[in-house]
């Protein structure tokens, strides 16, 4: 059943003494993933949810003692070290996602806004997630440490990944030489974001690009691609240009790998109005394809529907209040296996929200989640 999943998990250290442990590891695991594939939001609902369940879970799980209460599965999840909760969940993935030349791999962060504990002194916990475009599978995560951002828990998830042949895409806040040189260390290429804040490398992109597309690319080699689309009243036309000609950034520094810019407009018109925004990005990628590059740009912002926006409003993630411990985080995770294993169970054309509904009213499409 949810053997193809647990056994990435066996080596999941059970951080609880074995005197006196009533229920296993492996058996509130099965029953928390599949909790939450139905909707659980924490642990009172997991115990809930596996008590009105005990007869199906019995069929497959050694369970003598019958449901964990919701303080023991709070404490063990509270326990737990995320660490090797996360290794785990990458051996799995890993198994699940191959490797292809070019796949997309965008990395992005989100604050849990309810995990802060005021008592504590403790402040909410920010997760930066690496998504697989194409499957639409969370393909890693790391918690950033107390006082930092995301400049220092980027490198730490990318060297727990496989980016060979990959691209990775990251805004502005990971726009960073050590950064770079990380994914091209491991023969992957990237699109980073930039901003004004970044000083010169933001200045001598734009100005650049600004002038080049004035004049058409007149004397400067370069190419341009433009696509648009239609939805809810609203009609959105993205255009790109891009040069490979990076010569011309006199003055910013040796960027590994660094090979081309490119700037993105995108213009939307709704209810008689227009509104324009242009960005700029530097890439590892050749800058001889402009079509290429605004589908990576174009795979990167769609990070917010399928991932940052599915855990918010079907998961509702940031109204959860666990906090204890590791639990916050560690609960995080369990909501990210639930969302890859439901995108991954693609047998009609349901909504997450749908799937989860369905899986809590019918346990044989629970079971043909787990098994997919």
């Amino acid at each position: 059943m949810a053997g193809s999943v647990l056994r990435h998990f066996k080596s999941l250290h059970d951080p609880r003494e074995n005197s006196g442990k009533r229920h296993s590891l492996s058996g509130m695991l099965t029953v928390a993933i599949c909790a939450v594939i139905c909707g659980a939001q924490g642990w009172t609902d997991i115990e809930e949810f596996g008590i009105s369940r005990l007869s199906w879970f019995k069929t497959f799980l050694d369970l003598p003692h019958g449901i964990a209460s919701h303080d023991t599965f709070g404490r063990l999840f509270a326990a737990i070290r995320p660490a090797a909760f996360e290794r785990c969940f990458l051996r799995w993935v890993k198994s699940l996602v191959k490797a292809s030349k070019g796949r997309l791999i965008a990395i992005d962060g989100k604050t849990l806004r309810h995990s802060f504990d005021q008592a504590a002194g403790r402040s909410a916990i920010h997760m930066v997630s690496a998504f697989a475009s194409a499957n639409r599978l969370v393909f890693g995560q790391l918690k950033t440490a107390a006082k930092s951002n995301e400049i220092t828990a980027i490198p730490q998830l990318l060297k727990l990944l496989d980016l060979h042949d990959a691209v990775v895409t990251i805004d502005a806040m990971g726009c960073q030489k050590a950064i770079a040189g990380e994914i091209v260390g491991q023969h992957a290429d990237y699109v980073l974001g930039l901003k004004e804040n970044q000083g010169t490398l933001h200045a001598k992109v734009k100005t650049l690009l600004d002038e080049a597309i004035a004049q058409k690319f007149k004397g400067l080699s370069g190419d341009c691609h433009s696509e648009s689309c239609k939805g809810h009243g609203r009609v959105e036309t993205r255009t790109c240009w891009c040069t490979p000609e990076v010569h011309w950034l006199k003055g910013i520094g040796h960027w590994p790998g660094l090979k081309s810019v490119l700037a993105v407009d995108s213009t939307r018109r709704m209810a008689g109005q227009k509104t324009v925004e242009r960005r700029y990005f530097i890439s590892s990628l050749a800058g001889d394809d402009a079509q290429q590059l605004a589908g990576v740009v174009r795979g990167h912002w769609g990070v917010e529907n399928p991932l940052h926006w599915t855990l918010d409003v079907t998961f509702n993630e940031d109204q959860s209040r666990v906090r204890k411990g590791h639990a916050a985080e560690n609960l995080s995770r369990l909501r990210r296996i639930a969302l890859n294993m439901l995108q991954r169970e693609t047998s009609g054309t349901r909504s997450i929200r749908l799937k989860r509904l369905k899986a809590g009213w019918d346990h044989d499409y629970l079971l043909q989640i787990l098994q997919t």
